[in-house]
């Protein structure tokens, strides 16, 4: 598979124009504050890249960053400006030609984000195996990865390396492609349909046990789109697999549990964090509002209060007593199959 995924992204495609699915959507309703970082990069790392979704996660300012699978650096060089010369950013990346692309363009960005030194690192290697690279064990804040997880034949190793590089309180927030059912084996030996993300790409729910096992407990889903094939030809041989571009983030926490458990906590977010004043949303079904109280979860209470958002909440209650379940903690399909899906799941709730 790793040959495959080479040639199609080192020799097939020169550009997002030779994409021939809808997986790599171009970004639409970017929030303001990147509009004009993305502005800055350069030209030929954009028409480079083949992402799925937006990997900013908040509160980046200073913190060392990983991205899996960084191809020519668009996110790389995004988050570069977001951590500051304190900070730094680490791109790995199997394609030779791609990290030709990126690195050809470190000092545009150095000068373009007036940084007096460079804070940009690229690893040619696999993301199923950083320790070649010598990445320490948890010596890193946050991972991203764009559409590139999919890719990888080892999905277990990259999240459990993931895991062993992740500091305490670490986050991997990353977009990539999953379906409502398992992808059969013979499409997955399909040049085209893995190279376009499709069909390598997890079940929903094979995704959530794997993580579990590696030590991820609660996979939180940030967004969500379905995905229109397009060509024809390519849908065909899909038959009826529903795909899905999806944004996750899981935290590198040991004391989560297995499901949403109520102790009777909540917590008031102090509308803090930059370019989040009146609003911060953890995930899909934490839409949480400047000076209310926002019930949670024990699961949602760490999230908060053992990571870098620590001081940007109040906590009510503690751990010494046990309500049971919270309501609404299902197992159906995540996903939103209609813009006006999407738009009433955008209420409240625990998960």
């Amino acid at each position: 598979m790793h040959d495959i995924v080479q040639r199609y992204y080192g020799e097939t495609l020169t550009s997002s124009h030779d994409l021939q699915t809808g997986t790599c959507k171009p970004d639409a309703g970017l929030p303001d504050y990147v509009k004009p970082i993305l502005a800055q990069v350069h030209n030929e790392v954009l028409t480079r890249y083949y992402g799925c979704g937006l990997v900013l996660p908040e509160l980046l300012e200073g913190l060392t960053v990983l991205d899996l699978g960084c191809g020519a650096g668009r996110d790389v060089y995004m988050i570069s400006k977001l951590v500051g010369e304190r900070g730094k950013v680490i791109g790995v990346d199997m394609t030779e030609e791609q990290l030709t692309v990126a690195r050809r363009h470190e000092e545009y960005h150095r000068k373009a984000f007036g940084h007096a030194a460079g804070n940009v690192l690229f690893l040619h290697g696999y993301i199923e195996r950083l320790c070649e690279l010598e990445l320490a064990d948890s010596s890193v804040d946050v991972i991203v990865s764009n559409c590139v997880i999919n890719l990888a034949p080892d999905k277990a190793a990259v999240l459990r390396e993931a895991w062993r590089v992740l500091k305490p309180g670490g986050e991997l927030y990353f977009s990539d492609i999953y379906t409502d059912r398992r992808v059969p084996e013979g499409l997955t030996r399909d040049p085209v349909l893995y190279g376009e993300c499709l069909s390598g790409a997890l079940y929903w729910n094979d995704f959530n046990q794997l993580s579990r096992e590696q030590g991820f407990a609660d996979p939180r889903l940030v967004d969500d789109r379905k995905i229109t094939i397009g060509k024809a030809e390519l849908a065909a041989r899909t038959g009826n697999i529903r795909f899905y571009s999806a944004t996750y983030r899981l935290f590198k926490l040991d004391n989560l549990e297995p499901a949403c458990e109520d102790y009777g906590q909540s917590v008031v977010y102090r509308g803090t964090i930059p370019h989040h004043p009146h609003l911060f949303i953890l995930d899909k079904h934490h839409r949480i509002e400047t000076g209310k109280h926002f019930p949670v979860c024990g699961n949602t209470w760490h999230m908060l209060h053992d990571t870098r958002f620590a001081e940007h909440f109040e906590f009510y209650g503690n751990f010494e007593r046990h309500y049971g379940i919270f309501a609404g903690c299902g197992m159906g399909l995540p996903y939103n199959d209609t813009v006006n899906d999407a738009e009433n799941n955008r209420t409240g709730g625990c998960c």
